[in-house]
C-alpha cells in the first residue's frame, strides 16, 4: 500500500505498531517516497509518534538518559477487536531483544507480569509487549540502561491468563495463542463487570539533567469514557492537518519520531477530557 502511494503521488501514514513494519519502513521506502516527491510515515501513533514526543519533552536538555520505562493501560471497557488481541497474541510467549543492563538481551513477550503504578489510576500488572520503541528508543536516545515497554490489562487474572500463555508457549506446548484469539476477546467480555473505563499510560525517565543532578520524571495521561482508543489516531490526524494545510514535510520515508512535539497533542488531549501531568522526583 505505500508503495502504491508513491507511485499514484500521494502522501502516506500509518497508524502501525509492527517493531519489523515501522523500524524497516525508511530503508525499505525511501527511494520511493524521494522520487514521488512525498512523505511516507509509519508508526503516526501512540507509539512511536506521542511516546517519543514525551520522551522528547521529559528529557529536554538532559545530559544522559539512563532508562525509559513505559507502560500503556487500557480500560476493560474500552472497544476492542479479535485482530487486535490476535496481533498481541502473536508475539505472547516469544523472545524479543530488549536494551536492558546496557546491552541487547532476550526477553519473552507477555511473560514476568510486573505491578506499575499510575498517577489516576489502580496499580496494575503489566508485562513485555514487542514494539518498535524497544529498537529505536536506545540509539535515539543512546540510553545506557534500559528501554522497557509493558501492558497492562485491567483485569489481573487476565494479565496472569497472558503470563500462562506465555510459558506454555515458551515450552513447545502452545504453538500459536493467537490462534485463541476469538475465545478470549469473548472471555475478555464477560469480565467487562469487573473492569471500568479508565484507561491510561506511563512514562518514566531516569538520567542526569542539565545541571548535572540525578533525575526521575513521569508523564501521565488518564483517558475516561472508553475515550482510550482515540489516542492512537491523535498523531495521524496531526500530521494529516500538517499536509493538507501547513508546509509540506521533507520528501522520503520516516519513522513518526521528532515530527511532533507533545505540545501538539494537548488540544486532542483537551478535545477528549483526558487529563496529563508531569511528575518529578527527588
Amino acid at each position: 500500500m505505500a508503495r502504491a502511494a508513491a507511485a499514484a503521488g500521494a502522501h502516506y501514514i500509518d497508524l502501525a505498531d509492527g517493531r519489523r513494519f515501522v523500524c524497516d519502513f525508511p530503508a525499505a521506502l525511501q527511494a520511493d517516497f524521494q522520487a514521488a516527491g512525498r512523505c511516507g510515515i509509519s508508526g503516526a501513533s501512540t507509539v512511536p509518534a506521542l511516546s517519543s514526543a514525551v520522551v522528547d519533552q521529559l528529557c529536554d536538555g538532559w545530559q544522559r538518559i539512563a532508562s525509559i520505562d513505559m507502560c500503556i493501560a487500557p480500560a476493560q471497557t474500552a472497544p476492542r477487536g479479535e485482530a487486535t488481541l490476535a496481533a498481541v497474541l502473536s508475539y505472547c510467549g516469544e523472545s524479543i531483544d530488549v536494551w536492558e543492563g546496557g546491552r541487547w538481551q532476550p526477553r519473552r513477550g507477555w511473560a514476568n507480569p510486573e505491578r506499575v503504578k499510575f498517577a489516576r489510576l489502580r496499580d496494575r500488572l503489566g508485562a513485555l509487549c514487542d514494539i518498535p520503541d524497544l529498537e529505536l528508543f536506545p540509539s535515539r536516545y543512546e540510553v545506557e540502561q534500559r528501554v522497557m515497554f509493558r501492558a497492562a490489562v485491567e483485569i489481573g487474572m487476565a494479565q496472569r491468563a497472558f503470563a500462562v500463555l506465555a510459558g506454555l508457549r515458551a515450552l513447545g506446548l502452545i504453538a500459536q495463542p493467537a490462534r485463541l484469539a476469538g475465545l478470549l476477546n469473548r472471555a475478555a467480555r464477560a469480565m467487562d463487570f469487573m473492569g471500568s473505563s479508565l484507561g491510561g499510560m506511563v512514562v518514566r525517565v531516569e538520567g542526569t539533567d542539565a545541571s548535572g543532578a540525578l533525575a526521575h520524571r513521569a508523564w501521565h495521561i488518564a483517558a475516561d469514557d472508553d475515550h482510550g482508543p482515540e489516542i492512537p489516531c491523535m498523531a495521524t490526524i496531526l500530521l494529516a492537518r500538517r499536509l493538507a494545510h501547513g508546509p509540506m514535510l521533507k520528501a522520503g520515508a520516516f519513522t513518526c519520531m521528532g515530527l511532533l512535539e507533545l505540545a501538539d497533542f494537548k488540544p486532542e488531549f483537551e478535545r477528549w477530557g483526558m487529563v496529563t501531568e508531569i511528575l518529578d522526583k527527588a
